[in-house]
């Protein structure tokens, strides 16, 4: 799941996939309704792979609570994130991130994670397939038989 062509920007809902580059600009796409602009450095772009939450620990990549989202809820919501009250929000947050940091972690830090989630797999740009069997056999020396037969 490679989340660093995903942009949020500043003032703009929903989520934007970088299309191209230009000489002083970044070309983007809406994920929501299509529409290609250019976002220039006076946007305010954060790609989803930088972003973490809050934990009461170590902070919590985007990535990770995304999977966790998808272990817990399945592929698809089953509530819209703008009609909970803040206390159902926070309970359903709690399912997915126990540990998160309640004073840092707002409610429409919450929201935007429920909606940005929506988003993304209603456009298929998440994949939950665990690549950690390849990185395994990867990491892993091929084993030999050292013993010799005489």
């Amino acid at each position: 799941m490679d989340l660093s062509k995903i942009v949020s920007i500043s003032g703009k809902p929903g989520l934007f996939k970088i299309t191209g580059q230009g000489k002083n600009n970044v070309l983007v796409e809406s994920l929501l309704d299509g529409k290609r602009f250019a976002a220039f450095s006076h946007h305010r772009m954060s790609t989803l792979e930088e972003i973490s939450i809050f934990t009461t620990s170590d902070d919590m990549p985007l990535k990770e609570v995304f999977k966790s989202i998808h272990k817990e809820m399945g592929e698809q919501l089953d509530f819209d994130a703008k009609k909970l009250s803040p206390e159902q929000l926070r309970e359903k947050f709690t399912l997915v991130v126990p540990e998160y940091n309640e004073e840092a972690v707002y409610v429409s830090d919450i929201k935007k994670v429920f909606s940005w989630y929506n988003i993304l797999t209603k456009n298929n740009l998440l994949d939950f397939s665990e690549p950690i069997e390849e990185e395994t056999q990867q990491t892993e020396s091929p084993k030999t038989d050292d013993t010799v037969s005489e």
